[in-house]
Order: C-alpha cells, then sequence, then structure tokens
C-alpha cells in the first residue's frame, strides 16, 4: 500500500494531535474541575451550589471524551508511551481515576435526600473529585519534564523504579499546584459565564488569586527548568523515518535542554508568552466584570501552558531519569508507519463529528443558570 505521507509527518502530526487532545481536555473537562474545586466555597448555601453544579451539569460527561480520547490516542499511536506511563504511574492513575468516580456519583445522589449533612458530604465529595485530579495531572506533567524513572531492558520490556510518593518532588508540586491555579481559574471563568449574582463575584475573587498564582508559579517553574538539573537531548545522528526502537536513538542528560527549542525556533516563544497573558486578561476581564474576558483568559492561559511544555520538550514524549537511553521520542517510540496513517484518516473523519456535536451541544446549552430556573425546573441536580 502506498501511504501519501511519510513516516515523519505521520509522526509529527500525532506529535501535534496528542497536544491538541490534552488542551481539548484542559479547555473543556478543565472547567469542570476547576468549578467542583471552588464548590465548597463560593456556594454557601444548597441553592448557591445547586447553581454552581447545575452550570457544567448538561455538559460534564460529553466533556470526559476528551480525557478518553487522549488515552486512546496515547494507546494507538503511542504505544511505548502507553505501555511505560500507564503502567510505571499505576498508583497514580489509581488515585486520579477513585476521585473522578466520585464525580458521576455526587451528580446523581447529591439531591436524592433533603438532608443538609448528606449533601454537604457529596459537595466535597465533588470538591475532592475536581481537586485530587488537578493536582495530580500537574504532578505527573512536572515528572515528565524531570523524566521518569524507567528502562527498557534489551527486548524492550519496561521495569518502572519509583513510588507514588517519590512523584512528589519541590519541582512537581510547583507543576501540580500550576495545574490546579489555572483550572481553577477556568472554573471561574466558567462560572463567570454561566452563574449569576453573588456566587459569581465569589467565584471572582477566588478567579484572581488563581490568576495571580497561576502567573507565579510558571515563573517559578520557569526558573526550575532555566537553572535546575533537568533536560535532556539527543546525540548522534537520528532518522526520523526510522524503525520505533528507542535503543537506536542515543539521549544524554543535558540540564537547561528545555530551553534549547526557542532559540532553534523563536517562533515557540509565543506559547509561555500566551501562559503569562492568559491570566493577565482574566484579571483585567475580572476587574470589569466580563465573563467573556475572564474565560477567554483562562482558555489562553491552559493553551499556553500546555503547549510550553510539550514545546519544549519535542522531540521528546517521556524521558528517562535513570536511563535516558530508554528514553521515548517522537522518533522512535510510535506505532507503525501503515497504523498512523490509518488512524489519521479516520480522525479526519470523526474528530469534525465530535466537534460539530460537542458544539451543538454548547449552543443548545447555552445562558445563565438562574435561580429561578432551579426553582421551577424539576429535571436539574
Amino acid at each position: 500500500m502506498s501511504i501519501p505521507l511519510d513516516y515523519e509527518m505521520l509522526r509529527l502530526i500525532w506529535w501535534a494531535l496528542l497536544g491538541v487532545l490534552l488542551i481539548g481536555f484542559a479547555l473543556t473537562d478543565g472547567f469542570d474541575l476547576g468549578t467542583a474545586a471552588l464548590l465548597p466555597f463560593v456556594g454557601r448555601t444548597d441553592e448557591e451550589r445547586r447553581m454552581v453544579i447545575n452550570t457544567v451539569g448538561p455538559t460534564w460527561e460529553g466533556n470526559q471524551v476528551w480525557f478518553i480520547l487522549g488515552g486512546g490516542a496515547i494507546f494507538a499511536a503511542w504505544p511505548f508511551v502507553y505501555a511505560v506511563s500507564f503502567s510505571g504511574f499505576y498508583l497514580a492513575m489509581f488515585l486520579v481515576l477513585s476521585a473522578l468516580i466520585l464525580r458521576p456519583v455526587g451528580f446523581k445522589y447529591r439531591s436524592k435526600r433533603p438532608d443538609a449533612a448528606w449533601r454537604s458530604r457529596w459537595d466535597w465529595a465533588l470538591f475532592v473529585g475536581g481537586f485530587v485530579p488537578a493536582l495530580v495531572f500537574g504532578v505527573a506533567v512536572g515528572n515528565v519534564l524531570l523524566g521518569a524513572p524507567f528502562r527498557l531492558d534489551s527486548d524492550m520490556r519496561s521495569f518502572y523504579e519509583g513510588t507514588l510518593l517519590g512523584l512528589f518532588t519541590p519541582f512537581s508540586l510547583v507543576a501540580g499546584l500550576l495545574s490546579v491555579a489555572m483550572l481553577v481559574l477556568h472554573g471561574a471563568g466558567w462560572l463567570s459565564l454561566k452563574a449569576e449574582g453573588v456566587v459569581v463575584e465569589r467565584a471572582q475573587r477566588f478567579g484572581t488569586a488563581a490568576a495571580i498564582l497561576a502567573i507565579l508559579l510558571f515563573a517559578v517553574g520557569g526558573a526550575f527548568v532555566a537553572y535546575g538539573d533537568m533536560g535532556y537531548r539527543l546525540v548522534g545522528v537520528v532518522d526520523p523515518n526510522g524503525p520505533s526502537n528507542p535503543h537506536l536513538i542515543q539521549t544524554v542528560r543535558a540540564p537547561g535542554a528545555w530551553l534549547a527549542n526557542y532559540a532553534t525556533y523563536p517562533w515557540m516563544l509565543a506559547a509561555p508568552l500566551l501562559g503569562f497573558l492568559g491570566p493577565v486578561l482574566a484579571l483585567i476581564g475580572i476587574r470589569s466584570r466580563s465573563g467573556t474576558l475572564v474565560f477567554t483568559g483562562s482558555s489562553l492561559a491552559n493553551v499556553g501552558i500546555i503547549a510550553t511544555v510539550g514545546l519544549s520538550m519535542f522531540p521528546f514524549i517521556l524521558p528517562s531519569a535513570i536511563d535516558p537511553a530508554s528514553s521515548l521520542t517522537a522518533w522512535n517510540a510510535s506505532s507503525s508507519h501503515l497504523t498512523l496513517f490509518i488512524m489519521l484518516v479516520c480522525t479526519l473523519i470523526f474528530l469534525p463529528i465530535v466537534l460539530a456535536y460537542t458544539a451543538w451541544v454548547y449552543k443548545v446549552m447555552f445562558g445563565r443558570v438562574s435561580g429561578e430556573e432551579l426553582r421551577l425546573n424539576p429535571d436539574l441536580y
């Protein structure tokens, strides 16, 4: 079968698509997580908390599609990455999934009884379901930048030599708190668009703190990357069209190397710039009481911060801290040439359908959730 795109181009496309899926998850399910993390603090009465819950009630399940698509894309396009990350980070992944399971249960059971204590417990369960994944996702990204403690033997079997507590280093905690800050800001932006009254005012106060923290933590993380002992680079001849065999590409540890791409490709500086300007725009929106500006700023912050990680590391996807020669890159960890092409064709067919359906749902559900609607509509949570 003649494939119209060469192996290098398909690998590059799928590396970019993986980034798009991660950004799509942050932009959609991200505000669900941020809203849940804000729930006990911006809603002080039962009606206020129901208002918060129902801002995400119609769409949160659909937003999780991006999470599933991201995992599926890693499994199909980057099997080495899937095998190492999902097995090595198993306990962290179990922690995330346990927290995420609280969300559907909390949404469905919270209002089944009028008892205040019953509802309060489910509200805090929803908080855990929003805060814990946001924190652990950020910690995971921090560990990817540091390098994961795994190695591959001569038969390509992976051996993970880390622990759950070992994931929580000073830098990874900064990354985790940055993730929480940017998603809480995103949740505040969503509530600015969808809620009303005192809930919006409280959300914007928390959004102000989250925006300032996001700027500071992003700067601190950048200092860690620039001056800390992290970074990897490829040495020797690299064939982007070569076979998927990590042992065929030589990698060495090189502190500061995560900044090298910005010197080679200055246009990449747009990503960290966006990571700083997004929260600033959100702060301007909060000051001017414009929910649209707040949400736009929080969205741009998500795009910029996530893109910064991907562009800084390219072509690395998952470097190894204990055996740099086992590091996984866009050039040595992908599926076959034919598999990537068939998947791309399927993506070009089905992704527009997913996007069109998602846009239609948001159009239908457009508008603020009001107290009167909560009292009159028995179908709301």
